[in-house]
């Protein structure tokens, strides 16, 4: 493992003793008889911003240095209590914001990974660990997993909870999921999800196999509908060249659909201006100078917003979503975009552009980024899937149909 981040650098803590002593342990309690969990021995990569009691939180920021939480995040718990084994902490971007932190693309260290996941997403292409959490605020899970070729799933908001997880946006932010198969994307929504106390936007619900129902064939052929959005003219050449074989194979099974106004990017944008200001008003106060130039103006942009604005903004969701979940109750199993503008941008000095991703994620519906194309460079493309709120089993059961479909093919 060394050998391999030293080139792909994914791991802003890793202690391989630590890590043996939680395996050794989970050895231990098998051996004496006690039942083992879903994960039992099972290595994950927990993004930095994600608190850990025996491991340091930086939350990719010098002022945050050597911070070491009292208490685990809700997520890592649950982790813990199924015996996965929590094998470090993987590199965000700067209070997973978009100023770079120092992963490389496994495929071509020359290329970003993307971000703010960046060290998760690169940590399971790498083959360093088969499961990793991250987050998305905009698109800092859909993104990276595009770039760096694995299986990506934001939930549905309020899904898995946020407690624990260092606060950008309440409204905007989700824990994230990288994997290399939709199995094992299952296997961890299924750990991971579910109420807690601590995070307000969870609320308590049966827990769902989720595992059972993505191995589950479709009841009738899977109808999706193709969403460009008003930002495909930007796109990359090859990357446009890709989507359309790829609706030339699905033929019928696909339809084209215009859906989104260019005003929802600008209400993603106020609402995570605004809030990320208010929550990172200590840091502003106390290290504005050790802040990111990028970060720097979105607080400045977030603190100059007018009240009027950003509650106009958030009034307006209600309705979009509303046209959204109309046309999954209708027409579609799942809606069909691109995750990313092509494959990963070369150069670290950005983290690429999140605008496929951002209006999905505000509005909390379930996004699976797919693997399935290269671009002509050879790196990575993913394929997005957006599915109704709550119905992030049936995403992932869809997402392995259309695997399985262009594999026959």
């Amino acid at each position: 493992m060394a050998k391999v981040d030293g080139e792909v650098q994914a791991w802003t803590f890793l202690d391989p003793d630590h890590a043996l002593a939680q395996a050794r342990a989970a050895d231990d309690a098998r051996l004496s008889g006690a039942p083992t969990g879903l994960l039992h021995g099972i290595p994950v990569g927990i993004k930095d911003i994600l608190d850990t009691a025996d491991m340091p939180t930086e939350n990719g920021s010098v002022l945050h240095a050597g911070r070491t939480p009292a208490r685990d995040a809700h997520a890592v718990t649950r982790l813990r209590a199924e015996g996965a084994v929590i094998l470090g902490k993987t590199v965000t971007t700067e209070f997973a914001t978009r100023a770079p932190g120092k992963t490389r693309n496994p495929h071509n260290p020359a290329h970003t990974p993307g971000g703010s996941s960046s060290g998760s997403a690169a940590a399971v292409a790498a083959g360093m660990v088969p499961l990793a959490l991250g987050s998305q605020t905009g698109g800092s899970t859909i993104r990276p997993a595009s770039y760096c070729g694995v299986y990506g799933l934001k939930p549905t908001h309020g899904l898995v909870s946020r407690g624990g997880m260092f606060q950008l946006s309440r409204s905007l932010d989700h824990v994230g999921l990288f994997a290399r198969g939709i199995e094992d994307l299952a296997l961890l929504l299924e750990v991971v999800a579910g109420h807690d106390q601590d995070d307000p936007d969870t609320r308590p619900r049966p827990r769902v196999p989720y595992r059972a129902v993505a191995a589950e064939a479709p009841p009738i052929t899977p109808r999706l509908g193709f969403v460009k959005t008003p930002r495909w003219g930007d796109m990359d050449g090859d990357a446009r060249e890709a989507f359309g074989e790829l609706s030339d194979v699905l033929g019928e099974g696909m339809e084209e659909v215009e859906l989104l106004a260019d005003q929802s990017w600008e209400w993603h944008r106020l609402t995570m201006d605004v809030e990320l200001a208010i929550n990172l008003a200590r840091e502003w106060a106390h290290g504005r100078d050790r802040l990111s130039a990028s970060l720097r103006a979105r607080i400045e942009s977030g603190l100059a917003a007018r009240a009027y604005d950003y509650l106009r903004a958030r009034a307006a969701v209600p309705a979009l979503l509303a046209s959204v979940t109309e046309l999954f109750e209708q027409q579609f199993d799942a809606l069909l975009t691109p995750a990313t503008f092509g494959t990963a941008p070369a150069g670290l000095e950005s983290t690429g552009d999140p605008a496929f991703c951002s209006v999905w994620t505000l509005l909390g519906v379930p996004t699976l980024s797919l693997p399935l194309m290269r671009g002509a460079n050879g790196l990575p493309l993913g394929v997005q899937l957006v599915g109704p709120r709550e119905g992030d089993g049936r995403l992932l059961r869809t997402g392995r149909w259309l695997v399985e479909r262009l594999t026959r093919d």
